[in-house]
């Protein structure tokens, strides 16, 4: 169904609800009883009534947001008879249509207004007031936060090294949701600021039987708005990962942040570790740095402390051999392998590049019956592996490809979740939603997303074709960058913690080498806000101080 039709029904059905539960209120404060069914109109009322600013009707249906407003909307109404205990307004936002239909056809239910009595209350009402003020305030804060992450930009955090050095761990940036187009919320009903789960609850580390932070029952379909572009190579995007098996949900799907090297048309492959497009060398911009995984045999052990002082974070394993060590670093430049190997203790160091036709397949169990498609290269039937891989084309929007046992894994992926096919195999036959049949039409482009840690990246060489549903849209910039915010389990050494000021406030995807941090003109902006309220308050004291 269409999103915005779906959207429809959602809310005339939320307006039904409200008209049953309210309708006699509505009369009650002098209104006609089916002015409480009206979309909108409801909750302009209610505003008016209750003496709030009208133009937050406009927030009333809004996804993620619109929950929140309504619940404030309900305590607004409840208010206006008489319903000002905590409890009574517990009751409204969690029964909100049960609770409020309970006190519409109550017999005894009459308008109470709160400022009556205002000579009269107690430091107890007073101090009660305040309280709601201050919550009031909460709300309407967390309520324009909620806003500007849904419809606007979103945080994101790099919690591995699969894009240093253009992205490094530690890194929180900014994605502008609008580079490709609006993507439409999916689940309208959900915790504000959390992206899958609300928290670690069962098996730690398992994400399955976590609580969700969503409610998965009402879904909206996909749907882009104001798309003016798509991502072209190069790009660096942030997407929901594919292979999410916990979320159903799309735009609930984890966020990853990789290069996008090839898109739809276009023809993937690496050879001996180096990337290649339709054939022709990957181009580097000035921001990106190759790298690749080496070996080295010491004789004695490496000072990595030493090296990070030198290079950077450098992720290694360091194992103690019989005659020495051996040191597995997880992305080197040419320039950093160069001068590793002239260091002293350094016996041999070589690239560590996986053989050609080795295919990576991994297993779940020792008999080897269910395959590890996250571990696995994609697709599972290929003899590839992450150094050597390919030629593979990105399917396009129209595309007509070829359906039998050989190409399946490599489209049926696309065929049963990203565009939602029935996809079954009887008898030696391909049924497509009932259908036998040996060729399919792709319905969406696709992308390649790879690391620029190329050897420490978990990217579409294992996950596939990253659908255009899944793009969020690019980084705009880093806000923050904390060295040793995360710790890389893979490594046996962790970087020490401390703030790069120097990457603060810098854009993400200009392509150039040295970008400029503009951090202090984001102190200026926060001195000059915090600072402005502090003299404003300070000048109306004194002015009121003068008066006396």
């Amino acid at each position: 169904m269409n999103y915005f039709l779906t959207y429809t029904v959602y809310v005339l059905i939320l307006s039904v609800l409200m008209g049953i539960s309210t309708w006699k209120l509505f009369k009650k404060m002098g209104h006609s009883p089916l002015f409480a069914f009206i979309p909108f109109y409801n909750y302009f009322i209610i505003l008016k009534e209750t003496e709030h600013p009208k133009w937050w009707v406009i927030l009333s249906y809004l996804p993620i947001v619109g929950p929140i407003m309504m619940s404030v909307f309900h305590v607004y109404l409840m208010r206006k008879f008489g319903k000002t205990l905590f409890q009574q307004q517990l009751l409204t936002v969690i029964l909100p249509f049960i609770y409020m239909a309970t006190v519409n056809y109550s017999k005894n239910v009459e308008i109470e207004d709160e400022n009556a009595n205002e000579l009269f209350i107690t430091d107890e009402e007073k101090s009660a007031k305040k309280k709601d003020t201050f919550i009031g305030s909460i709300t309407f804060a967390v309520v324009f936060a909620t806003i500007i992450h849904v419809f606007v930009t979103q945080p994101f955090g790099i919690p591995t090294g699969s894009m240093e050095r253009t992205l490094l761990v530690g890194d929180f940036l900014f994605v502008n949701k609008w580079s490709y187009g609006y993507r439409m919320p999916m689940r309208p009903v959900a915790i504000p600021f959390l992206q899958g789960t609300i928290m670690d609850t069962g098996q730690k580390g398992n994400p399955k039987d976590d609580p969700k932070s969503y409610v998965d029952g009402i879904k909206l379909p996909y749907t882009r708005i104001f798309q003016f572009g798509k991502p072209q190579k190069n790009d660096v995007v942030v997407f929901n990962y594919p292979r999410d098996s916990v979320h159903t949900a799309i735009d609930r799907k984890d966020p990853y942040v990789k290069r996008c090297v090839a898109t739809a048309g276009d023809t993937f492959e690496m050879r001996a570790g180096r990337l290649f497009v339709n054939g022709k060398p990957e181009m580097v911009l000035g921001d990106q740095e190759v790298q690749h995984r080496y070996i080295v045999n010491t004789g004695s052990q490496l000072d990595i402390p030493a090296l990070y002082n030198t290079y950077g974070f450098l992720p290694v394993q360091e194992i103690q051999g019989e005659k020495g060590y051996i040191y597995a670093f997880q992305g080197l430049t040419d320039k950093t392998a160069k001068e590793i190997k002239q260091l002293p203790q350094v016996i041999d160091m070589k690239e560590d590049i996986t053989p050609k036709d080795e295919a990576a397949v991994y297993y779940r169990d020792e008999a080897k019956t269910k395959i590890d498609t996250t571990q696995s290269i994609f697709p599972i039937n290929q003899p590839w592996n992450q150094d050597w891989y390919g030629p593979l084309r990105i399917p396009k929007k129209g595309d007509i490809v070829a359906v039998n046992n050989e190409t399946l894994p490599l489209y049926q992926w696309i065929i049963s979740d990203y565009e939602h096919n029935k996809l079954e195999k009887k008898n030696g036959k391909i049924l497509i939603n009932g259908q036998e049949t040996n060729r399919y039409t792709i319905q969406q482009d696709y992308y390649m997303m790879v690391g620029d840690n190329r050897d420490a990246s978990l990217d579409a060489r294992f996950f596939g074709f990253v659908p255009e549903e899944n793009i969020v849209g690019k980084p705009m910039f880093t806000w923050m960058s904390l060295q040793g915010a995360f710790k890389d389990s893979s490594s046996t050494y962790q970087a020490p913690f401390k703030i790069r000021w120097d990457r603060m406030f810098k854009a993400t995807n200009t392509g150039e080498a040295n970008k400029t941090s503009y951090w202090w003109v984001a102190a200026i902006i926060l001195l000059l806000f915090f600072g402005w309220e502090y003299f404003m308050k300070l000048f109306g004291k004194k002015k009121k101080e003068e008066e006396i």
